[in-house]
């Protein structure tokens, strides 16, 4: 299958991709960092969803593709559509753990983080909406302001061999859902710290890893990238 992997430098689903056999490419703005810069398109990935008619060097007919260039420099075209994309869009302004900066105070709305959401509301749509028979959409549970589209499932890194929580929700379309490879049932911790205290003062049990950057909390996990390949592959 041809298959783009976009918003991932990474390259995790990518190379799992890659391991069964398929024509995957990851997609970012920014630089691979997966150590395969042959598969991945440094880009806006909305340049690269949709098929149009292009010519492809040393021809003289138009053609219907995807047509791209990877880090290494070398030209590629896709022949018609993606059969597969997998997207992991910007979630910080969609995010559920971000209703406290959105709502700074009981009943007042911070509208500029608003507008922000929006504006990623919109890139969401883009993946969701592309012209593509199968499509699977990675965010975390989204606030309800935002108004997204019910998701197909809730998934967790202990679901596949990792002793962590972090609730995950798939957007699914010509898919189907992601079923448990390797379940871990003891000393899981969250993969996101929650702080020392809950939302009672009390000290928690479990406060979660410590601090990571935003970038390194968004990576996804071998196991969940694997059981994309071997189940959507």
């Amino acid at each position: 299958m041809n298959v783009l992997v976009a918003c991932e430098e990474s390259q995790a689903v990518c190379i799992a991709f890659r391991e069964r056999g398929h024509n995957a490419f990851s997609c970012d703005i920014q630089e691979c960092s997966g150590g395969h810069p042959e598969w991945h398109i440094q880009g806006d990935a909305l340049q690269f969803l949709n098929p149009r008619e292009f010519m492809p060097p040393d021809e003289f007919y138009f053609t219907y593709g995807i047509p791209f260039v990877t880090q290494d420099g070398k030209y590629h075209d896709i022949r018609g559509k993606w059969d597969l994309i997998i997207a992991h869009p910007p979630c910080t302004f969609l995010s559920k753990a971000g209703a406290s900066r959105l709502y700074p105070q009981k009943g007042v709305l911070n509208m500029e983080r608003y507008q922000k959401g929006l504006e990623a509301k919109d890139f969401f749509m883009c993946f969701y909406n592309a012209d593509c028979p199968k499509i699977a959409i990675e965010n975390p549970i989204p606030i309800r302001v935002f108004v997204l589209p019910p998701g197909t499932q809730v998934i967790q890194p202990y679901e596949h061999g990792h002793p962590y929580s972090k609730a995950t929700y798939l957007w699914l379309k010509g898919l189907p859902r992601l079923y448990p490879t390797n379940i871990v049932t003891d000393n899981i911790i969250s993969w996101v710290s929650g702080g020392s205290k809950d939302a009672h003062g009390n000290p928690r049990k479990q406060s979660g890893t410590k601090f990571r950057d935003s970038k390194i909390r968004s990576k996804t996990f071998p196991g969940i990238a694997k059981a994309m390949a071997e189940q959507w592959g």
